[in-house]
């Protein structure tokens, strides 16, 4: 199954943006009204979405995010024992959170992203 993208939450989502536009070549991508930005892979590769980060966040902790694109997948995979808890409604997308070996994050979304620069 492949990445889909990467979240990261940042302190400052424009100053990280023009971080990643700059120096790794990532186009950012920006909706009217959506807090996330979506910084778009000019080689095809994983995106990144860049979220606002909490204010109890300290620097340099650890904040990323893996995101598979996959429907049901929490109900498949709760059958093979991983429990990825509510499925949270947000703004017209249903999201659930879960926790590999390592204690990282991963996030099951039905949130479409573009896959393209458009």
């Amino acid at each position: 199954m492949p990445l889909g993208r990467v979240v990261i939450y940042a302190r400052d989502v424009e100053e990280t943006a023009r971080f990643y536009e700059r120096h790794f070549g990532f186009t950012a991508i920006r909706s009217p009204g959506d807090r996330i930005v979506e910084l778009v892979a000019s080689d095809g590769g994983a995106n990144i979405l860049l979220h606002q980060a909490a204010k109890g966040q300290r620097s340099g902790q650890s904040a990323v995010k893996l995101v598979f694109d996959v429907e049901l997948f929490c109900r498949q995979r709760a059958e093979a024992g991983l429990d990825f808890g509510l499925i949270h409604k947000a703004d017209g997308y249903l999201f659930a959170n879960a926790k590999d070996p390592c204690q990282n994050p991963i996030s099951v979304s039905s949130r479409a992203f573009r896959k393209s620069g458009r």
